[in-house]
């Protein structure tokens, strides 16, 4: 009898380790292919003196976003959003996107309008244009595919990769927001399924749902940080959670680092919604995901610089990799930092 092939559920490896798995083989055979697979995008060398960023997301209904409680115009705005946030986090501009759709038949024309006119808004929010793609059917719900291309000078690239011992890590904006607007959006959506005459109990929180239902992407921070003359020594957005994109830095540096608990940017509202529901601002911060702020490290020299700047935070600094990735606690405690953020191939179940 045949020998039993072992086989391994998706979920074991997670979004990451699937990845690494199905392209640990690939290589690049074109000259004009500077980076590949493991940054926020690729880069492409045309020959000019700017390089070419090349970024692809998707969002798939039930796994990345609910119709319960997302308003399609919404929807096709972020879909845009956090495509471009990625060439943002190459220090570049986007210019260009092509949307592609895959759509079942409970969506009428008048929806598939909606949808895109959150697109719309996007590319004229953020000056790119729309210039493709491709529409097809769908058997279960509705699944968007962004491609973002943009442009960055040769010399000004940001990767993951750059980031040096007693280097500062900063952030933009504040953390966590993003989740707990989640977190209140699935409660009222529970709360409706037993009572569909309640109405939904939102007041007070508007800032967090519209930190996940209409992110906005940090190009004003990259803007500042040219006005300062300041380029950042690694950078990468915060989608799957601040742990997680700093074990991206580190792996990508050879680095480790350490982070305070007490500089982890928090909105006051966070922290109300935090006591609410019985949860640790920290961990929300930490593991939460979706915020699409900034994740980026500059040498010591330039603190002097960017304590200036009201919406970054500077909340460690990179160390020996020897000495792995640590959070300094409050109270002074030293907890090795895991990267636990939202893991699409198992959060989805």
């Amino acid at each position: 009898m045949a020998d039993q092939i072992n086989k391994t559920d998706v979920s074991e490896l997670g979004e990451f380790g699937l990845i690494d798995k199905l392209t640990g083989a690939v290589s690049l055979r074109n000259k004009s292919s500077k980076i590949g697979i493991g940054d926020d995008a690729a880069v492409i060398d045309t020959g000019n003196e700017k390089y070419t960023l090349v970024s692809t997301d998707m969002l798939v209904e039930g796994v990345h976003f609910n119709m319960m409680y997302v308003p399609l115009k919404h929807l096709g705005y972020k879909a845009v959003v956090v495509n471009l946030s990625d060439i943002y986090s190459m220090n570049g501009t986007p210019k260009q996107i092509t949307v592609s759709i895959a759509v079942s038949n409970r969506y009428t024309v008048e929806a598939l309008e909606e949808l895109y006119k959150g697109v719309n808004l996007a590319c004229e929010r953020y000056g790119v244009d729309l210039v493709g793609g491709d529409t097809t059917s769908s058997v279960s719900g509705l699944v968007i595919s962004i491609t973002a291309i943009g442009e960055v000078e040769k010399d000004k690239l940001v990767c993951r990769s750059g980031a040096k011992e007693n280097d500062l890590i900063c952030v933009s904006g504040d953390l966590g927001s993003a989740y707990l607007g989640l977190q209140l959006l699935e409660r009222e959506k529970e709360v409706y399924k037993v009572n569909p005459n309640m109405k939904p109990d939102f007041s007070g929180y508007d800032y967090l749902l519209e930190r996940q239902l209409k992110p906005e992407a940090r190009n004003d921070v990259i803007e500042e940080l040219k006005k300062q003359y300041i380029k950042p020594t690694a950078m990468i957005d915060i989608s799957d959670g601040l742990s997680s994109e700093l074990h991206h830095v580190c792996l990508s540096s050879n680095t480790g680092c350490k982070i305070f608990e007490e500089k982890l940017p928090i909105d006051s509202v966070s922290i109300s919604l935090c006591e609410e529901f019985n949860l640790e601002p920290a961990v929300s911060a930490l593991n939460g995901g979706e915020d699409y702020e900034l994740l980026f490290t500059v040498p010591l020299e330039a603190h002097e610089k960017i304590k200036k700047n009201v919406s970054i935070s500077v909340i460690g600094h990179m160390c020996e990799k020897s000495e792995g990735l640590s959070l300094i606690g409050k109270s002074g405690g030293v907890v090795s930092l895991k990267a636990r953020g939202w893991n699409h191939q198992s959060d989805a179940d």
